[in-house]
């Protein structure tokens, strides 16, 4: 086939089917509910095929004006060496308008994202299994509806972006839980259904002894469940969550466009992604 006989159209709750079975050709996990999740706070573009197959798809996730994440890039095996890519990432940039880049690439996807001016800021681990059991975490305690604006502040700090539309969505899919200080909410985590089982994630703290805590007061009470958490390899956790049963099975390279500072990279107090997708 012939590029020219592939459409593109505008990402549609009617192509989530295709896009689901897209991804399971990926061994992706996701289930149609994390598409619809994805999707909601997104725009995105379809790639089809003559026969109205999807062949390819890429999201958009905004956060306000201060930085957008491509994300559920794929392109069917079948139809790669074809510049489909490069398509549905001019889709992409179409759709972020001025907004800076993220995303976390793949080692098939990077040198396409190079050459259209990301460069790496990082590298995302995946960690997951079942969980062992674990003792009660200390200090840490559930969120609930009147934190939540509170926790967003905390989070824009902490990302450097407007995510108030996903901590929302979490909210309606998931729990959260927190740290409180002094009367302030110092640290937060959130856990939801997702894939094989739940991911931790974000997670927000001053340290990694307040991140495991977090992580920890969602995994306690879950002996031998199927959890994921990704992580940055700088946030220094990652040995603890193969120790905890969440062992380390892939990742990939975050990169932005335009490459920032080192100082913005390191985003300190991200211990945890919402996943690779959403950043």
């Amino acid at each position: 086939m012939q590029q020219g006989e592939i459409a593109i159209q505008a990402f549609g709750p009617d192509h989530i089917e295709g896009a689901v079975a897209l991804s399971r050709q990926e061994n992706w996990p996701h289930r149609p509910q994390d598409w619809q999740m994805a999707l909601q706070l997104s725009s995105g573009a379809v790639a089809l095929d003559d026969q109205g197959r999807v062949v390819g798809t890429i999201l958009v996730t905004p956060y306000g004006m201060d930085c957008a994440m491509i994300n559920m890039v794929i392109v069917d095996k079948s139809m790669r060496g074809m510049g489909l890519g490069r398509r549905l990432m001019e889709q992409a940039f179409a759709l972020a308008e001025d907004r800076p880049l993220r995303l976390v690439a793949t080692a098939d996807g990077m040198p396409l994202y190079q050459k259209l001016g990301f460069a790496p800021s990082g590298t995302i681990l995946q960690h997951q299994g079942n969980v062992a059991a674990l003792g009660a975490a200390d200090g840490v305690k559930p969120a609930s509806a009147n934190d939540l604006p509170e926790i967003k502040a905390l989070d824009r700090d902490a990302y450097g972006a407007d995510r108030e539309a996903l901590i929302d969505a979490l909210a309606e899919r998931g729990q959260f839980a927190l740290i409180r200080r002094n009367g302030a909410i110092e640290a937060y985590a959130a856990i939801r259904p997702f894939g094989r089982g739940e991911v931790i994630g974000p997670v927000i703290a001053d340290s990694a002894e307040e991140a495991k805590a977090l992580i920890g007061f969602f995994a306690a009470p879950r002996p031998g469940a199927f959890l994921r958490v990704d992580t940055d390899r700088r946030t220094g956790i990652a040995d603890w969550l193969t120790e905890i049963g969440l062992g380390h099975v892939g990742g990939g390279v975050a990169m932005d466009r335009p490459s920032r500072t080192a100082a913005a990279q390191a985003r300190p107090k991200v211990y945890a992604l919402a996943n690779q997708a959403l950043g």
